[in-house]
């Protein structure tokens, strides 16, 4: 992996090399093997690497003189063989063994059409000098990351992380009042906002174009998962299919000239890729796991059952449950607002995997491929009930029993009906944003200050789904769930996640189920293979019998997560408070200092569950101390 950085100008001249290294060496974490820049009229491009492919060669930026192009690259090209064979047919003649050199090549052959050639996690730029031109890329999916946004003095400036963006001193750094409602809303800024109005996250699937000159960049969409249910795929052939397609991603993605291993949770996503791995591989494969110190959070025992089934060399690590001392470290690495309490122990399983390996595949995707969350069932049982009275009558009647039934998180699951009576007076968009909505819109308004709802001008955050949903090729109520989940929550949530945590270690990780020759085959298939009697992800598991036990493919899923409402009612009780009563959360001026203390009473009473809201509070309240300290900083170093 790697960590990109680059100015173009909006008028003739050479960008400041000073500020360019600064916006590159922001990211050395991402690539701290090797540097390197490349200054010119009009533009300048920094790279740090993690050497992964070619360890000799593939320094970047790679730049053709002749060609008038220079590349900056992060990711890894699976099918860089079979494009190299197809541009050698071509007459291209190649001078290393890296898939950075192939990638200029199929720019240089095809254009912006060799995107639709390209197989594997990407974000590039390519600068060509004629045209006096930059155009970038993102990966299909948005496994890797791209920040891009304008200076007061109209020059683009980009780069991997938004630290990269914002070691640039004519960024500004305004705060979006749309992408904090988004942020309250979900527990992060979806693509493709980002916390501050200036800067922009490339959506994936998309390339931008931009020249000095242009008022705007050019951003259009090259892919988009089909949802093509023209598929009549059986059971028994969707299983060859599925295992087929696995064992070719796989296969693919265990290409490295550095050390190797994989995530190994003990869930059906993690154990089917290690389950790949190890029919393809000689050796053993290595594998890691977290486990935590508290019952109801540690799956260390499944992940122990499926490395002794699969003959693994298998790494574990046992963290407390107050591990929450990283809380400061999440908020630095991923540069706004995230509070998926999961980045703990990813962080923790990342940091243990580069103990033993460059290089780790992980499960990501399969819950979002062959529908898998608990939420999915819900969804679709929630649509049929819809589906059969009309809205006009549902909207008033629903309406008011879920406003009149009470709020019971202390009670049994079957006793709290207030979520489901409010999806029922919803529509499948509406109630499906409501359902990932950890913090309600009822919440939300009543958290807000009179300031901040003015600011909002009365966006919500569901606009976001709304917008997805509108241009979405599919209307089934299961598959336009998977659908909304694609655009905002796997790659603004789950991969951001797992990018950030692994490259704080300078750990690359690949992703086969996010392979996107998979992601669009598993949208065709009917849904009824993938939530079938109630069991999620039904085709994968069947294809999967063959390798993994019974319980483990068919436990209850547990997930991987931290124990929130017990840590906030203990050990992180009075940080919380502090936080939200004296802290950065209280002086923001954005929320109603009356309503966060009740929360905060509440919760600690154990009359309610408000551990979603407070650990979105409490992050909030690091990503603005972390950001207030990085300007103070920088006043410091500017005197």
């Amino acid at each position: 992996m790697c960590g990109l950085a680059g100015i173009v100008l909006s008028h003739p001249g050479r960008p400041d090399e000073g500020t360019l290294l600064a916006m590159r060496d922001a990211q050395r974490h991402r690539g701290p093997d090797q540097a390197g820049v490349f200054v010119a009229d009009g533009v300048g491009l920094g790279h740090r690497r993690l050497s992964i492919i070619d360890l000799a060669h593939g320094r970047q930026p790679m730049v053709d003189e002749a060609a008038g192009l220079a590349l900056i690259y992060n990711g890894e090209l699976y099918n860089f063989p079979s494009l190299k064979t197809e541009l050698e047919a071509l007459g291209v003649v190649f001078t290393s063994h890296s898939d950075t050199e192939v990638l200029l090549r199929a720019w240089q052959q095809w254009g912006e059409d060799c995107l639709s050639r390209l197989v594997g996690m990407f974000a590039f730029a390519v600068w060509d000098v004629r045209a006096q031109r930059i155009f970038m890329a993102r990966d299909q999916i948005g496994i890797k990351p791209l920040h891009y946004g304008f200076t007061g003095a109209g020059d683009l400036v980009f780069a991997s992380e938004l630290k990269g963006v914002l070691a640039h001193p004519q960024v500004d750094r305004t705060l979006d009042p749309q992408a904090l409602e988004d942020y309250l809303a979900l527990g992060y800024v979806p693509d493709p906002k980002s916390i501050y109005r200036s800067v922009r996250k490339l959506p994936p699937g998309h390339w931008l174009s931009w020249r000095a000159g242009e008022a705007q960049p050019t951003v259009r969409q090259y892919w988009d998962v089909s949802f093509d249910r023209t598929s009549d795929e059986t059971a028994d052939g969707a299983i060859a299919k599925l295992r087929a397609l696995l064992d070719d991603a796989v296969k693919s993605q265990m290409v490295s000239d550095v050390p190797l291993g994989a995530f190994l949770s003990g869930g059906v996503d993690s154990s089917a890729v290690v389950a790949s791995m190890s029919r393809a591989s000689a050796q053993p494969v290595r594998t890691c796991s977290i486990g935590f110190d508290h019952d109801g959070f540690d799956e260390t025992v499944y992940a122990r059952q499926v490395a002794q089934h699969l003959h693994t060399q298998h790494f574990e690590r046992r963290v407390g449950s107050d591990d929450y001392a990283l809380l400061d470290t999440l908020a630095a690495i991923h540069d706004e607002p995230f509070s998926d309490s999961s980045a703990l122990p990813t962080y923790r399983v990342c940091e243990l995997a580069r103990t033993q390996v460059t290089v780790a595949l992980s499960g990501d995707g399969g819950d979002e491929n062959f529908a898998g969350y608990r939420r999915y069932r819900m969804h679709a049982w929630e649509s049929s009930l819809r589906a059969r009275l009309p809205l006009g009558l549902r909207k008033p009647l629903f309406g008011l029993l879920g406003k009149l039934y009470p709020k019971a998180d202390w009670a049994p699951r079957p006793l709290r009906a207030k979520t489901t009576l409010q999806a029922l007076a919803r529509d499948d968009v509406e109630a499906y944003f409501h359902t990932v909505s950890t913090t309600s819109a009822a919440m939300r308004q009543r958290l807000y200050s009179t300031r901040f709802k003015q600011e909002l001008k009365g966006y919500s955050a569901l606009e976001v789904f709304r917008a997805h949903a509108e241009k979405a090729p599919t209307r089934h109520p299961l598959s336009l769930a998977q659908y909304l989940d694609m655009k905002t929550w796997l790659p603004g949530d789950i991969l951001t996640k797992v990018d950030r945590a692994s490259m704080a270690h300078s750990l690359e990780v690949r992703v086969p189920l996010l392979d996107h020759r998979l992601v669009d085959w598993a949208s065709t298939l009917p849904p009824a293979l993938k939530l079938k009697g109630g069991t999620g992800k039904y085709i994968l598991k069947k294809a999967l019998e063959a390798d993994l036990p019974h319980d483990v493919l068919y436990r209850t899923k547990m997930g991987f997560s931290v124990p929130l409402a017990a840590w906030l009612r203990g050990p992180l009780a009075q940080r919380v408070r502090e936080a939200l009563l004296g802290g950065a959360v209280a002086r923001s001026g954005y929320f109603e200092p009356s309503v966060l203390e009740q929360l905060l009473r509440e919760h600690a009473s154990g009359r309610a569950d408000h551990s979603a809201t407070l650990w979105k509070l409490l992050m909030l309240d690091a990503f603005l101390r972390h950001t207030q300290q990085g300007i103070s900083d920088k006043a410091k170093v500017d005197a």
